[in-house]
Parts: structure tokens; C-alpha cells; sequence
């Protein structure tokens, strides 16, 4: 990922709808959702919506896939994880221990199968 990558990602999370939506489908993967459901949701027009899933794609962070009438919306957790790893790809000045804080606040939200079955 390079910078502008990253900067349009930011940018397309930098306002309020947009970061609603995104982490509204973060939290319906790995089904995504039907673009009149999250309108609904969220209560925002539908034109309105568009326009922000708009601004979303283009930066990679979210997909779009048609199902018959509708537009299912996914995140891209894939291009989410390449801006995370982009962020704090020198995180804490070769001190792992530092870091090691935010990786523990992120496992209990995340995880994985084998931890999930334990």
C-alpha cells in the first residue's frame, strides 16, 4: 500500500456516514448487506448513501456485488488490513513490547478459529 493509497482511505473514513457504514459492514461479514438495508439502518436517503458507498469503493475498503435487484456491500477486510499493517508498519521503534498493548486489545474483538474453539 503505498501513500495515496492510504490517504484515500483515511479520507473516505474521515466523515461521520462513511465511518457508520464501513463499520456496519464490518460487523455483517462475512455476508455483507443490501444497500436499502443499511439506508434503513443507518437513516440516511438512499441518493445520499449511494454517494458515500461511492466515495467507500473507490478507495478499496468496501465491495459491491450485485444480487438480482439489489447491491450487496461487503467490507474489504483485506485493504483494512494492508492500512492497519501501513499505520504501524514501524510501530514502537523496533520495541515490540509496546506494541504488544494494542495487539492484546485487538484479539478479544477478532478471534481467530482456533482461539474461538478453545
Amino acid at each position: 500500500m503505498d501513500n495515496e493509497n492510504v490517504i484515500s482511505a483515511l479520507g473516505a473514513l474521515a466523515q461521520t456516514t462513511r465511518l457508520d457504514v464501513f463499520r456496519l459492514l464490518v460487523s455483517h461479514e462475512p455476508d455483507g448487506i443490501a444497500a436499502g438495508e443499511i439506508a434503513r439502518l443507518l437513516d440516511v436517503p438512499h441518493n445520499t448513501l449511494s454517494t458515500h458507498l461511492g466515495v467507500l469503493s473507490r478507495s478499496g475498503l468496501v465491495q459491491g456485488k450485485r444480487h438480482s435487484r439489489s447491491i450487496v456491500y461487503r467490507a474489504n477486510l483485506e485493504q483494512f488490513r494492508e492500512l492497519m499493517l501501513f499505520l504501524v508498519s514501524n510501530c514502537c521503534g523496533g520495541n515490540p513490547e509496546q506494541c504488544a498493548p494494542l495487539v492484546a486489545e485487538l484479539i478479544p474483538c477478532c478471534p481467530t478459529k482456533e482461539i474461538a474453539d478453545v
